[in-house]
């Protein structure tokens, strides 16, 4: 009997114990907007852009700022951390340097650190665990928002060598804690979907291995049941949306070896997410599941999590596209074809990298049948026709703006011939090409890697412009796109 009672009351404790939590990731969730934090509104963010946040940082009561390391170029990496607890957390973002999601969440959770609300929650945290923040790894990769660092390496692929001033920091820090758990934060490709499915993969999880039989011990158990916690939140605020990566053990992987060296390793990828180009939904979901872990490892709670809830979640696939156009008509040679269309966006960074736009491509095309889109359109009553050049040349590119774009989609033009194009203009900022007086449209056939601009007809008439891969409704007037290009 009193064992029977001592059972009840564990289980019990348990569940009270998932409550507790799942209300304070509710809370965290409904006041994010209070702890975000607004100067970082933007994926293309800079060192300096974080030095003051950091500064100010430091001169709270609890908080610790301290130079660990340089990068290449002699930029400052910052180590920020706070809590009196046994239990060692360190987070690192931005290892490389054009994926900053994580970044964002972790000032938007230092915010929240810092703050007077919810105490009790923060109490136990901060009572439980000591918490090590470098947010930015790789910042010379992120003044030019590039993946590698200033000698043209991967940082993710130096944890044997430590060629890289970065690796040597990350190494030292890890090993100067002896961190029971690591939060190796990454964006990923918007383009994976969780297997099977049409949804993209918002996040992606990996517990990595620590030799090549991919072995379970204590450690890597832990990293999986705290992976299986932050699943367990994510599917509320975006169900489906959950991937993992492979498993295949990567021997110069830092996520690998700090697993290997006794460091329960969680990476954390940002996906994409529908209407977020800036990923700003998913920071805050960062923000959300990051937090929620945090307080699942302060009271322990993760370690009722099954190992099972690991293995549950779906793998990564890659069969995404921006624009997914199904069973057009394509005409070729005097005959027609039913094909399926897969159309990707790729960002090209600005001079300046503050910004950046759009160069599309087709990346596919056939029986895409297994693949999924962000936008996708049946055109299987459609007919491809290719785009025309505007009859007049106008004088320079402000006089398109006097147009009307919609009534020019009508007339299937998808192309302006302006006299005066600047030497320095990259893009169209209309949602029609300038070209130069030498340019001649397009009029098959239709290539992978080509720009996708081309019109769907109904009864012989347009009913659908796409012009850079963004696709608009010429009916109702529907659709926007980024930019198009320019061809001299």
């Amino acid at each position: 009997m009193k064992k029977i009672t001592a059972t009840l009351l564990a289980a019990f404790f348990c569940i009270s114990m998932f409550g507790q939590t799942e209300q304070f990731t509710s809370r965290l969730y409904e006041t994010y907007d209070s702890y975000r934090e607004p100067s970082l509104g933007k994926r293309r963010i800079k060192h300096e852009d974080l030095q003051p946040l950091i500064d100010a940082m430091g001169q709270k009561d609890g908080f610790e700022v301290h130079t660990v390391g340089r990068s290449i170029e002699g930029r400052a990496l910052r180590l920020v951390s706070l809590g009196t607890g046994n239990t060692d957390v360190f987070l690192w973002s931005q290892m490389h340097g054009n994926e900053p999601t994580a970044t964002q969440a972790i000032f938007d959770i230092l915010n929240f650190m810092a703050s007077s609300d919810l105490r009790g929650e923060k109490s136990e945290i901060l009572n439980s665990v000591r918490l090590h923040f470098l947010p930015m790894l790789n910042p010379d990769g992120a003044a030019a928002f590039k993946r590698r660092n200033t000698l043209s390496i991967d940082i993710n692929r130096d944890a044997l060598r430590l060629q890289s001033p970065e690796g040597q920091t990350l190494k030292r820090v890890r090993d100067s804690l002896e961190a029971e758990f690591g939060f190796n934060l990454h964006d990923q490709s918007t383009y994976y979907n969780a297997e099977r499915t049409p949804r993209p993969a918002t996040i992606s999880y990996l517990a990595p291995a620590y030799n090549y039989e991919k072995d379970i011990n204590s450690v890597r158990a832990n990293a999986m049941k705290v992976i299986g916690y932050m699943n367990r939140i994510i599917q509320r605020y975006a169900p489906g949306q959950v991937g993992k990566y492979n498993d295949d053990f990567e021997p110069r992987a830092f996520g690998d070896n700090i697993q290997k060296w006794g460091t329960s390793a969680i990476l954390i990828e940002s996906g994409g997410y529908p209407d977020d180009v800036e990923k700003q939904e998913i920071r805050k979901l960062n923000y959300v599941s990051i937090l929620s872990a945090i307080y699942a490892i302060a009271t322990g709670t993760f370690q009722d999590i099954p190992l099972e809830a690991y293995s549950e979640i779906p793998e990564n696939d890659r069969k995404l596209f921006d624009l997914k156009i199904e069973k057009v008509t394509y005409p070729l040679l005097g005959k027609d074809y039913t094909i399926d269309l897969g159309i990707e966006r790729p960002e090209v960074n600005a001079k300046d990298f503050e910004d950046f736009w759009n160069s599309s491509r087709i990346s596919d095309m056939g029986d895409l049948s297994t693949y999924y889109g962000y936008e996708s359109l049946d055109a299987s009553d459609l007919r491809l026709r290719w785009g025309e050049v505007y009859p007049e040349t106008l004088e320079d590119a402000g006089a398109v703006a006097q147009l009307d774009f919609w009534e020019l989609f009508s007339k299937g033009i998808a192309y302006i011939r302006v006299r005066n194009l600047p030497a320095d203009l990259t893009f169209s900022p209309y949602p029609v090409h300038l070209v130069s007086g030498a340019f001649k449209a397009p009029s098959g056939p239709m290539d992978i890697g080509d720009n996708p601009t081309f019109f769907l007809e109904k009864d012989g008439n347009p009913e659908y412009a796409v012009v850079n891969g963004f696709l608009y409704h010429i009916p109702t007037r529907e659709g926007k796109g980024h930019n198009s290009m320019v061809y001299r």
